[in-house]
C-alpha cells in the first residue's frame, strides 16, 4: 500500500444514547503511515467514537470504510481481525501472568499454542521497535511503562495496521515518553497508522502529521498541527470565551501547616507500594508538587495524610496537633481537606445527587443540628459549588455519574474548597479534564493557596506542576525524592527522580529525605 493511500475513512458517524447524540455526522481520514490526532473536551464524543471504530458499540448512522472497502465492525475480536488495534488508558493486563501469558490472550490459537515461538516472537519484536520485553517477567513485577510496551508489542505481533492509543503519556516519565515517541515514528515510517487521542497540547505538536478537533459531538476544525499553536488547537477544542490559562502570581510561603515525619507504611495489598520513610513540610500559602509515575506509592501517600491509613500519631502533624492516628473525620475538623484521584467511588457516591454528595464531607460545616439534616442549606451550597466552579449539570439533584468527568472533577473540588479548608491535598485533579475544566480547578488551587490554605498536589502532568507548583520534588517505589524550589529542577533532573534517581544530600531538605 502507497504511504498516501486512505487507511481507513469515517464518514457521517451518528451515535445516539437517551438525552444525548454522543457523534453527530463525524468524518474524518487517516492515511497509512500517518499520525492522526483526536482532540476535545471531556464529552465532545472521543470515546465513542473510538468505540464505534474498535466495534464495542454499533453506529445508528453513517458508514465505515477500510481500505477502500465498507465495513461493520461487529466486536473488538473482529477489529483486531481487520488490522485495528487499541491500547486503553487503563491497562487490560492480568498482574499475576507473565508478559508472554497477557499477550497470548489476546492471540488466535495457532499464534499461542507454541509459547516458545511466541516467547522468539516477543523479543525480536519488542527489540525491532525499541521496547525491549523479557516474555517470562511477571506484570506485576513491570514498571507503568514497560506495561504499556506490553500493550503496544500485543498489537504488532496481532499485526496492526491502525493503532489507537488513548492518553498514552499521562503514566509516563519524560524520558519514557520520548522513547514512546521514537517507536511510534518508527511503525509510521513503516506504514502504520497510528489514532492518538491526548489533551497534552504540546506534545500532539511534536508528534502528529494531522488533527481533527471534536466538540459537542462534531467536528469543528482539522488541522496540521505543526503549523499552529497549541492556542490556535485549544480554540478549536473550547471556543473563543474560554480562558486556556492560569495566572499564577509568585507565591511568598509561611509557616508550616503541616509536616511528615518519618511516615512509614507496609502495605497488604500484593501490588500496592509500601511508603518508606517519607518527610516533609507544607507551608501556609504554597503549593507543594510531586510528580511520579502511576503506583509508586502516591494513592497511599494520600490514603495516609486523609486518614484512610493509620500511621504513628507523631508522623503526621496539622497546626500543631499529632493526627498520625486519628480517623479521617477528625482530620476534617481541624482543616484537611482531600481530593482523591478516583471520582466516582471515592471522590463521589456514583448513585446519590449532588446534594446528597455535598453532605459526604461538608457535613461538618453547620449542616447538621444534632442527629438532623439541615437540608435547606445542604441545597444552598450545592447550588453555591455549581454556580461559583461551572459545574454543568441537569440540576443538584443529579446522580454524580451522570457528570462529565470534568464537571464533577470541578463539583468536588468546589465542595472540598468552599470548606477553606487549612491544608488541601489534591491528587491528579485535572487528569482526563479538559483545558476549560483544568483552568478552572488550576484558578481555585491558586485562589486557596492566596487565601493562605497550603496546597499538597499529587500530579502525572508535569506541565501542570510547573505552572503552579513553588517547590516541586518526585515519589518512586514509596520513596520521597529531595524538593527543591520548582524553577530549579529542570525537566531531565524531575524524570531522573522519577525513576529513582535521587540521593538525600541533593536538596534543600536532604535532612528530612531517607535514603
Amino acid at each position: 500500500m502507497m504511504p498516501s493511500a486512505v487507511r481507513l475513512k469515517l464518514d457521517s458517524i451518528t451515535k445516539e444514547y437517551p438525552g444525548c447524540r454522543a457523534n453527530d455526522g463525524v468524518s474524518l481520514e487517516i492515511k497509512a503511515g500517518e499520525i492522526h490526532a483526536l482532540l476535545g473536551e471531556n464529552g465532545a464524543g472521543k470515546s465513542t467514537l473510538m468505540k464505534v471504530l474498535y466495534g464495542v458499540v454499533q453506529p445508528d448512522g453513517g458508514s465505515i470504510i477500510w481500505d477502500g472497502k465498507p465495513i461493520q465492525v461487529e466486536s473488538p475480536a473482529h477489529a483486531r481481525q481487520l488490522g485495528i488495534g487499541m491500547v486503553f488508558q487503563h491497562f487490560a493486563l492480568f498482574e499475576t501472568l507473565t508478559v508472554a501469558e497477557n499477550i497470548a490472550l489476546g492471540l488466535p490459537a495457532y499464534q499461542s499454542r507454541d509459547r516458545a515461538k511466541l516467547d522468539a516472537t516477543i523479543r525480536e519484536v519488542s527489540q525491532r521497535y525499541g521496547m525491549a520485553l523479557d516474555p517470562r517477567r511477571y506484570v506485576n513485577t513491570l514498571s507503568t511503562g514497560e506495561q504499556q510496551r506490553v500493550e503496544i508489542v500485543r498489537c504488532l505481533i496481532q499485526e496492526s495496521t491502525l493503532l489507537i492509543l488513548d492518553e498514552p503519556t499521562s503514566v509516563l516519565t519524560p524520558q519514557e515518553v520520548d522513547t514512546l515517541f521514537d517507536t511510534l515514528r518508527q511503525l509510521a515510517a513503516e506504514g502504520c497508522s497510528i489514532v492518538f487521542i491526548s489533551h497534552k497540547l504540546r506534545e500532539v505538536r511534536a508528534l502528529c502529521h494531522t488533527a481533527t478537533v471534536l466538540r459537542q459531538g462534531r467536528v469543528t476544525g482539522e488541522c496540521r498541527p505543526a503549523d499552529v499553536s497549541v492556542d490556535d488547537i485549544a480554540r478549536l477544542m473550547v471556543g473563543n470565551h474560554t480562558p486556556l490559562q492560569t495566572r499564577v502570581s509568585a507565591a511568598e510561603p509561611g509557616a508550616p501547616l503541616m509536616q511528615v515525619q518519618e511516615l512509614s507504611h507496609r502495605t497488604k495489598d500484593p501490588f500496592g507500594t509500601a511508603l518508606r520513610a517519607i518527610n516533609f513540610d507544607l507551608r501556609a500559602g504554597e503549593i507543594l508538587g510531586i510528580a511520579g509515575v502511576a503506583g509508586n506509592g502516591q494513592d497511599e501517600l494520600l490514603r495516609a495524610l486523609s486518614g484512610e491509613i493509620r500511621s504513628a500519631a507523631q508522623s503526621v502533624v496539622l497546626a500543631g496537633a499529632n493526627i498520625g492516628n486519628r480517623s479521617p473525620g477528625q482530620r476534617r475538623k481541624l482543616g484537611l481537606a482531600v481530593v482523591p484521584e478516583e471520582r466516582l467511588g471515592r471522590g463521589a457516591v456514583p448513585t446519590l445527587s449532588l446534594m446528597h454528595n455535598t453532605l459526604l464531607t461538608a457535613y461538618h460545616q453547620g449542616l447538621l443540628t444534632g442527629p438532623w439534616v439541615r437540608y435547606g442549606r445542604v441545597r444552598e451550597l450545592a447550588l453555591r459549588i455549581c454556580d461559583a466552579f461551572g459545574v454543568r449539570s441537569a440540576g443538584i439533584h443529579s446522580p454524580a455519574n451522570s457528570l462529565s468527568g470534568g464537571n464533577l472533577q470541578k463539583f468536588i473540588l468546589g465542595r472540598e474548597a468552599l470548606q477553606k479548608p487549612r491544608v488541601l491535598v489534591a491528587s491528579h485533579p485535572t487528569w482526563g479534564v479538559d483545558v476549560g475544566s483544568a483552568v478552572a480547578i488550576h484558578e481555585a488551587l491558586v485562589e486557596l493557596r492566596d487565601q493562605g490554605a497550603a496546597v499538597l498536589l499529587i500530579s502525572e502532568d508535569l506541565d501542570e506542576l510547573y505552572q503552579l507548583c513553588t517547590r516541586i520534588g518526585a515519589i518512586c517505589a514509596g520513596r520521597l525524592s529531595p524538593l527543591a524550589p520548582t524553577s530549579q529542577v529542570s525537566i531531565e533532573q524531575l524524570g531522573q527522580w522519577m525513576a529513582g534517581e535521587f540521593e538525600s544530600s541533593d536538596s534543600e531538605e536532604a535532612g528530612h529525605v531517607a535514603a
